[in-house]
């Protein structure tokens, strides 16, 4: 670890290092949690931006301070007193006050402040759910009137079409030689691609605008209190223009899934209507008051887009070798595409009573 405790130093923190050690499970970045010494110091949490994916770090840090301010003056302008807690706070380099990340030569490095007593969950229950729905659906409303030009930090990286080229190469070219005994697969998730090509099509015909959006609107990407209320959105590296349904989708995706994302017994997969109905009450309480009626009447569409755009990233990345998501084992990433396609099918068979349920608040 001393390599880590001499990254962090390159950062203005306060107090004295303690111990550095791995923080968390994501797929993209590696974290840390940095521990001071003492209880006069708040502690951090360090982090290896993955550059492959994240290609231009520099615009990557400068969305994300963009939208840390702007958030943090509407939390001043509304008087809260828990700042501190409710928006991430990156520090900046002790070389140069202007930047919130270092390169060490070889990797890309940022730090920000710890916010203690604060909870992550991977699955939640209805009431936690309407909680999230106000939160990201306010979060896109504080974010409707941001002075500055987001940049898309990953190009393309909710379009379906986007998505489904980049399958159809995966097909063609069969790197790892795994298409002949997944060919139904395929067969499968393109049978649907036109119909889930729905938001590029709406926006081509001037009906469906680009918010600034999260785009990562896992449940784990939220912090709670011990409460059980939404402290603050974390993960902001994925934030930048979208439709709205990139937020939307992606918290069905994951908070209404009954089973895991990548769950080998299917019948533990299924889409959970309740969290549905919880999430949606409270995410059009808060964006209701920017959203247009396309946007809304198409939230059914986004419940099942994610899961379908999902199983088609996964299926790409297994025919291409798995060179995007880490693995656990050899055929993680098949398993996981057969999760996501179930989820899917669960959506669309719930689509109608979706529909219904939208269209009494309107």
């Amino acid at each position: 670890m001393d390599r880590l405790n001499d990254i962090a130093k390159h950062f203005a923190i306060e107090g004295e290092i303690a111990e550095i050690k791995p923080l968390g499970s994501g797929l993209i970045n590696d974290t840390y949690k940095v521990t001071t010494k003492g209880t006069d110091t708040p502690d951090y949490v360090l982090q290896r931006i993955n550059h492959h994916i994240f290609t231009d770090v520099d615009a990557l840090q400068s969305n994300i301070t963009a939208v840390t301010r702007h958030l943090r003056r509407k939390l001043e302008a509304d008087g809260a007193t828990d700042i501190d807690r409710r928006v991430l706070n990156f520090l900046p380099t002790v070389e140069d006050a202007s930047k919130t990340y270092f390169f060490d030569g070889e990797n890309y490095w940022r730090v920000m402040t710890f916010i203690p007593d604060a909870l992550t969950f991977d699955i939640v229950n209805p009431e936690y759910s309407r909680h999230a729905g106000r939160a990201f659906g306010k979060f896109q409303a504080d974010l409707v009137d941001i002075p500055e030009t987001l940049v898309e930090t990953i190009p393309d990286f909710h379009n379906m079409e986007f998505r489904l080229q980049q399958l159809r190469e995966a097909i063609a070219d069969d790197k790892a030689g795994r298409l002949a005994d997944v060919r139904d697969i395929a067969d499968k998730l393109l049978a649907h691609a036109d119909e889930m090509c729905l938001a590029e099509q709406l926006h081509r015909e001037g009906r469906l605008p680009k918010r600034i959006c999260h785009c990562d609107t896992k449940v784990n990407n939220m912090l709670f209190d011990r409460d059980g209320k939404v402290l603050c959105v974390i993960d902001l590296d994925t934030v930048m223009p979208s439709y709205v349904f990139s937020d939307f989708g992606d918290f069905m995706r994951t908070a209404a899934n009954t089973g895991a994302e990548d769950d080998p017994d299917l019948d533990r997969v299924n889409f959970n209507m309740d969290i549905f109905r919880a999430f949606t009450e409270g995410y059009l309480e808060s964006a209701g008051v920017f959203l247009t009626r396309e946007e809304i009447e198409n939230l059914p569409y986004a419940a099942a887009l994610f899961p379908y755009m999902q199983a088609v990233r996964f299926f790409a990345d297994y025919l291409n070798g798995d060179t995007y998501y880490k693995t656990a084992y050899a055929d993680h990433n098949l398993v996981r595409t057969r999760a996501q396609i179930k989820l899917f099918e669960s959506v669309l068979e719930n689509t109608p009573a979706m529909k219904a349920f939208i269209a009494e608040r309107i």
